[in-house]
């Protein structure tokens, strides 16, 4: 296999082969991989052709359309913004009997294999909760100096679904037709986290007229200070409302203008997720172990970035165990 630092400029060229053989590094979970991890960023970042992407969330329940809208619009910003590169990561569920996952979002989301301004990749969520998959923040990271837009498709769990609140810079939550009444809009928990709402299948109109005023008076309830919140009404099939969604990338895209700032909001957003890192493969016993090496914040600026730190943390780990091993070996003679 390849050095990955050697792919480092055929994926700036948007080569799909190097793009994959870096996203597995990105998707490995074993420690000598967070060395590989640093040093592919640190290149990266000093290469001067960061694109410095925006991450935008779409989520939503089963069925709502997600893939089909997501590909369509893909397709069509793309094709309207020649200068511009778009990827899509997107999580498939986990089976929780035999852990395997179909990755069926592949079947929805065509592209041109010809057009190297598009990459699409899916991801098993591996039953974690919160919609998206352990790795898939690891993967933005690197996604994030390759193209100009990320869309992350997470699973669509339904009202639980709140981790892609920490990983986007807007969020879209997809409904359809009929998908609720106000009292169902009301509840807590998704409904409180979308910057923007899309309600899909409007080709349906009567039953998108419904659930678009039923939605809106709920909006004036549970987020009253948010009353201008967005809410597009989108059909993949006919292209209703793509145009206006497509307007509120480019106004993103538009409003990213310093680069210390967008990569300062990638560092609060890998001290949010170290600390997970940490709890989900520690537990408390990890989080106290990060307090007393000074905190998230403190351990990565001293260990060179996140996955400097995730190496502090594996060595700890590993220099436990082996205490413990001796100490009980000693015990026991």
């Amino acid at each position: 296999m390849p050095d990955p630092l050697d792919l480092i400029p055929a994926a700036f060229e948007r080569q799909k082969f190097a793009i994959a053989r870096l996203i597995s590094v990105f998707e490995d979970p074993r420690p000598e991989a967070a060395e590989k991890r640093k040093l592919i960023l640190e290149k990266m970042q000093s290469s001067g052709k960061s694109r410095r992407g925006v991450f935008l969330g779409f989520t939503g329940t089963p069925g709502a359309g997600k893939s089909t809208l997501v590909g369509e619009l893909a397709n069509r910003f793309i094709a309207s913004n020649p200068e511009k590169s778009l990827a899509v990561l997107a999580v498939d569920p986990s089976s929780h009997v035999s852990g395997g996952s179909i990755l069926g979002d592949r079947t929805r989301v065509r592209f041109s294999h010809g057009e190297d301004r598009l990459y699409f990749r899916s991801q098993a969520s591996d039953r974690e909760l919160g919609g998206i998959s352990r790795t898939t923040f690891s993967v933005l990271r690197l996604l994030y100096h390759l193209f100009d837009v990320i869309i992350i498709e997470t699973v669509g769990i339904g009202q639980s679904e709140i981790e892609i609140q920490q990983t986007a810079d807007r969020v879209f939550l997809l409904l359809q037709p009929l998908a609720g009444d106000q009292i169902q809009f009301m509840k807590a928990g998704i409904m409180e986290i979308p910057d923007s709402f899309i309600i899909n299948k409007s080709d349906e109109k009567e039953a998108a007229e419904r659930t678009y005023h039923a939605l809106r008076a709920s909006l004036q309830l549970i987020r009253p200070g948010d009353s201008k919140v967005p809410i597009f009404r989108t059909s993949a099939i006919t292209g209703m409302g793509l145009a206006e969604v497509l307007e509120s990338f480019a106004s993103m895209i538009a409003q990213r203008t310093d680069p210390a700032s967008l990569d300062a909001s990638l560092y609060r957003r890998e001290v949010y997720y170290f600390e997970k890192w940490v709890k989900d493969e520690l537990g408390r016993q990890g989080l106290r172990m990060l307090t007393h090496l000074g905190g998230a914040r403190e351990l990565m600026d001293r260990a060179g970035g996140f996955d400097g730190a995730q190496k502090v943390i594996l060595q700890s780990v590993h220099t436990s165990f082996e205490r413990l091993e001796s100490a009980v070996e000693k015990s026991l003679d």
